[in-house]
Order: structure tokens, then C-alpha cells, then sequence
């Protein structure tokens, strides 16, 4: 089984600006920015008042009122796009001609935060908007228990995929989304599964979470012009701009991808994570870590660095990430770090923590397949100290064989995932 290569065959995502993963590339290859004022509820008490917005009504996606009253906001994100995903793969799971195994298809769910907005909701429910400093559990709804454990969200996928194989939750921050389908990958290659439904969620626009993210003034406190908030590698930026989605995606084992005629996006050529064990938030410039994790990621898929076509990066939009990153690419990449094109997409989608290292990687293989790199918005003042090729304000046609993904989040988490054409050494 060792050595067994995966392909990504179906794609799913929910994202701001966008439901579904046409609207999804729509937003991207357009250069808009879904970013806008919060309506969830009123953002005037905090620093930060702008984010990215998914207009959602789970209704129209077959989720009835006992699924939206079970669910928080993430986990029915998580569902809608696994079904996308299931459903443009093509493949089923069951007992019918040409289906998956159950047992031999799992799920792997990235998540940061968990049911942030369905703890928040009831916490002010159950403590009477906080006036109660013991609260009154009878006012909870009855499925509080899983909002609390980030397990629900891989059983849920698992229920609506019909998977009977290996369920994980992959919770490492702002690198959950890589690193979920990274974990995917791996049960795959080494065998214990054939059919993997992995991506990532998170629905963290909420009060509690503004204001965390306030206290360390991480997030833009730009309220004018909304959708230009988010500015990542641009001189301008102070903060980035949370989000929400979800992205999910089939993943197989190549050859019986081929055998069934799916169409295989790319292949998981690639993939490692490091951490920094250095400061919960802090990131030394030089980026050793991060190009660490790069150099490991194209070493697995025997890939050298001048073979890199895009570089989709976290791109945050602080000041600290832009140019850590900056470093780890001149470091892990060399000469070719000034060739190649590199973009950040939370420019347009903001920050969905876990979430967006899976929207991120959809974002990679559309690239792919459509011959785009999508842009950077916003980017009108370059930082100095950023001094590669962002690919400003413009998307750009650019044929993309190989492309590299990074993720960095608290903790000291840096990921990085190669996707690749299959028959890149072919043609």
C-alpha cells in the first residue's frame, strides 16, 4: 500500500461572495472582495468591524429546521459542501455498481474554533445576556453537548456522506484546513482507506471572537471602504479581515480514480507541517519554519523548487506574516522565489481561521484547471520589504502545473501542500 498516490476529484465550497465552487472562482477570477460592515450583530462596540459574510439560508440547500436547530453554523457549512463536493466527484458510497466501500472511505474535518456562534448564542441564552453569573442549563438547546465537542462536525460529514471508515477532527489553528486534507492524504497512502471526504470549517463571526481578536489588535480596524479592508503585502494594511466557509474535497487513490473515469483536478503530491515552538503569536522574520515545511512538502513530491508554477500564500495581512512569509519563500524557493507568481486570496475572502487553508487549496486547484492565478485585491502600495511578484489588483492567465499552499497559524503552525497535474512529467 506504501507510496499509493491521491487525487482530488470533487470540490465543494462555501465561501463569502459565493455559494458553490463556480461562484467560488467567479469572485476569485474577477478580482472582487466579498468583505463588508457585520450584520450578524451590531459590530459598534468593537475595533474591528468589518468581515467576510457568507449569505447562507440553509433551507435552500436541504437542511431542515431539526438540521439547523442540531447544527451550528460551521457544521452546516461543513455538510453543504461535502455534498458539492461528493456530487461532483461523481462517486458514490454504498452497495450500488461503482461505489465506495463504506468502510473503506473515512473523513477528516479541519476546524479552528469549533461552534463558536452556536456557544456564543447559547451561553447568552443560558446566562440571561450575561446577567447571571450561574447559569440555567434548562434553557439550553438540547444538542449543546455537540456544539462543545469538534467531533460532531466529522460525525455530521460522516452521516451525510454514508462513511463508515476513520472520522477525524484536525484542530491546529489557522493551518486546520491544509492540515486536515494533508491527514486525509496520508490514510490514503498508507492504505486504511481508498476514498477520503476531508476539507475544513469555521463560522467564527461572532462577538466573542471580535473581541478577541481585538484585544491583540489583530484585525483591521479600517471601517470606510469595506471591501478594501483586507490588503495583504500592501504598505497600507493594519489587520486582517475574519471570515467565514467551508471547502471539502474527494480525495482517491489515483489509479482507481483513472479506473472509474473520474476527472482528478490534481494530485496531493505533497505535504508537511512544522511548528516554531517559539511565542503563541509571534513569527521569527526569517521564516525557517515555514520554508522547513516547503522544502519537506516538494521533497515528498519530488518536485524542485523552479517546477513551482503559483504560490498561493496565507497573506494574512499583517505585517508580520507578509514579510515572515516573504522570507520563508526567498529561503525555500531561492532565485525562482522572484519568478514565480504569488497571491494571497483572503484579499477577496477574508480569514475563516481553520477554514480557509481547504478554500485556499479549492482556490489552487481551479487555478489549475482553468489556467488563472487568481490576485491579490487591494494591493496598490506594495510593502517594501514584500518585494516578490503578488500579482496585483488583476488575475493573470498563466498555465499552473505544479502549485504550492502555505498556511501559518498561532502556535507556531506552518504547513505547506504541493498539487500537481498527474501527468505533469508526461507532456
Amino acid at each position: 500500500m506504501a507510496g499509493r498516490r491521491v487525487a482530488l476529484t470533487g470540490i465543494g465550497v462555501l465561501a463569502p461572495g459565493g455559494i458553490g465552487s463556480k461562484r467560488f472562482w467567479d469572485l476569485l477570477a474577477d478580482g472582487r472582495t466579498a468583505t463588508r460592515r457585520i450584520t450578524f450583530f451590531d459590530p459598534t462596540p468593537f475595533r474591528s468591524q468589518v468581515a467576510a459574510q457568507i449569505d447562507f439560508d440553509p433551507a435552500e440547500h436541504g437542511l431542515g429546521p431539526q438540521d439547523v436547530r442540531r447544527m451550528d453554523r460551521a457544521a452546516q457549512l461543513a455538510v453543504v459542501a461535502a455534498r458539492e463536493a461528493l456530487e461532483d466527484s461523481g462517486i458514490g458510497v454504498g452497495s450500488g455498481p461503482g461505489s465506495a466501500d463504506p468502510h473503506r472511505t473515512g473523513v477528516t474535518v479541519g476546524s479552528a474554533v469549533g461552534a463558536t456562534m452556536g456557544l456564543d448564542q447559547e451561553y447568552r441564552v443560558v446566562s440571561d445576556g450575561g446577567t447571571l453569573e450561574l447559569v440555567d442549563h434548562t434553557y439550553a438547546v438540547p444538542h449543546l453537548y455537540g456544539y462543545l465537542v469538534p467531533s460532531s462536525f466529522a460525525a455530521e460529514v460522516a452521516w451525510a456522506a454514508g462513511a463508515e471508515g476513520p472520522a477525524t477532527v484536525v484542530s491546529t489553528g489557522c493551518t486546520s484546513g491544509i492540515d486536515a486534507v494533508g491527514h486525509a492524504a496520508e490514510v490514503i497512502r498508507e492504505g486504511s482507506a481508498d476514498v477520503m471526504v476531508a476539507g475544513a470549517t469555521d463560522a467564527p463571526i461572532s462577538p466573542i471572537t471580535m473581541a478577541c481578536f481585538d484585544a491583540i489588535k489583530a484585525t483591521t480596524p479600517r471601517r470606510d471602504e469595506p471591501e478594501c479592508a483586507s490588503r495583504p503585502f500592501d504598505g497600507t494594511r493594519n489587520g486582517f479581515v475574519l471570515g467565514e466557509g467551508s471547502a471539502f474535497f474527494v480525495l482517491e487513490e489515483l489509479d482507481s480514480a483513472r479506473r472509474r473515469g473520474a476527472h482528478v483536478y490534481a494530485e496531493l503530491a505533497g505535504y508537511a507541517t512544522r511548528s516554531n515552538a517559539y511565542h503563541m503569536t509571534g513569527l521569527r522574520p526569517d521564516g525557517a519554519e515555514m520554508a522547513e515545511a516547503i522544502r519537506s512538502a516538494l521533497g515528498q513530491a519530488r518536485t524542485a523548487a523552479d517546477r513551482i508554477d503559483y504560490v498561493n500564500a496565507h497573506g494574512s495581512g499583517t505585517k508580520q506574516n507578509d514579510r515572515h512569509e516573504t522570507a520563508a519563500f526567498k529561503k525555500s524557493l531561492g532565485a525562482h522565489a522572484y519568478d514565480v507568481p504569488v497571491s494571497s486570496i483572503k484579499s477577496m475572502v477574508g480569514h475563516s481561521l481553520g477554514a480557509i487553508g481547504s478554500i485556499e487549496i479549492a482556490a489552487c486547484a481551479l487555478a489549475m484547471e482553468h489556467h488563472v492565478i487568481p490576485p491579490t485585491a487591494n494591493l496598490r502600495t506594495p510593502d517594501p520589504e514584500c518585494d516578490l511578484d503578488y500579482v496585483p489588483l488583476t488575475a493573470r492567465e498563466r498555465r499552473t502545473d505544479t502549485v504550492l499552499t502555505v498556511g501559518s497559524g498561532f502556535g507556531g503552525f506552518q504547513s505547506a501542500m504541493v498539487l500537481a497535474r498527474p501527468d505533469r512529467d508526461a507532456e
